[in-house]
């Protein structure tokens, strides 16, 4: 007889029903908590609760919003997800490998992304200049902010030591520039920008990534590890973001 395993401690958490839909809505961008509230149609405490209980499992992280300290942003680690997918299905079978899709399919009609930040000056021009080179140039992938400042020169050295990527020509612009434009997604990487982000034609839902500002104001040597983190974070997100334009719901 076959002794008894208790299912991957993994699947007993992001099983729950309401988890489960918590961790669907934060895939597709980063929430505060009245927001997914409002989403799921679930009380506020049930999913703080549940919200608390992802957390302590490191499948969602929190942070305090930058525009409005009373507000907290919720995101989900999907590299952790899925290799915690992975682990369970080879605890079930060893055949039970996951895959994830390839990111080099062709993406059909050159998608249009927007990413936005305050400044216009480190995390919404490494995204740009990141979204470019990940996708082989597959997507057209632009940039603005509400507030434009001169390039911040760890965001060039970032992307150039990490990368291999050269944004020391890209100028700073105002979101304004791309009024009335179309775009398949419009990313807002700052809380404050989101707070004034003008709204743009034929974009079904703005999207979020809640990424502190790594120019904190002190020398630039103390704060390049914080655009490192900054752009180690972009590339996996836009790397997720390049599968689903890939793989859209509902295609092959």
């Amino acid at each position: 007889m076959t002794p008894h395993v208790a299912p991957p401690e993994f699947l007993q958490l992001a099983g729950h029903p309401v988890r489960w839909r918590l961790l669907g809505e934060l895939g597709r961008s980063d929430r505060t908590v009245g927001e997914l509230t409002g989403l799921i149609s679930e009380p506020q405490n049930l999913v703080s609760y549940h919200l608390g209980k992802l957390r302590e499992g490191r499948l969602v992280s929190s942070r305090r919003s930058s525009a409005d300290r009373r507000d907290t942003y919720y995101g989900i680690d999907l590299p952790r997800i899925g290799d915690l997918l992975s682990a369970a299905g080879q605890a079930l079978h060893p055949g039970l490998r996951l895959a994830p899709p390839p990111r080099d399919v062709a993406l059909a009609g050159a998608p249009r992304i927007l990413f936005l930040c305050t400044g216009n000056s480190a995390r919404s021009q490494m995204a740009e200049a990141l979204a470019r080179a990940l996708s082989g140039d597959a997507v057209q992938a632009f940039s603005a902010g509400s507030q434009p400042r001169p390039l911040h020169p760890n965001a060039v050295r970032a992307l150039r030591e990490a990368y291999a990527l050269d944004i020391s020509g890209q100028a700073p612009k105002s979101f304004d520039v791309y009024a009335g434009q179309r775009f398949d997604r419009v990313i807002s990487l700052c809380d404050r920008v989101r707070e004034v982000c003008p709204e743009f034609p034929g974009v079904a839902e703005a999207v979020h990534w809640s990424l502190p500002n790594p120019a904190t104001g002190e020398p630039d040597d103390v704060t390049y590890p914080l655009f490192q983190q900054a752009a180690a974070e972009l590339a996996t997100r836009i790397g997720f973001l390049l599968t689903a334009l890939a793989h859209p719901p509902g295609g092959d």
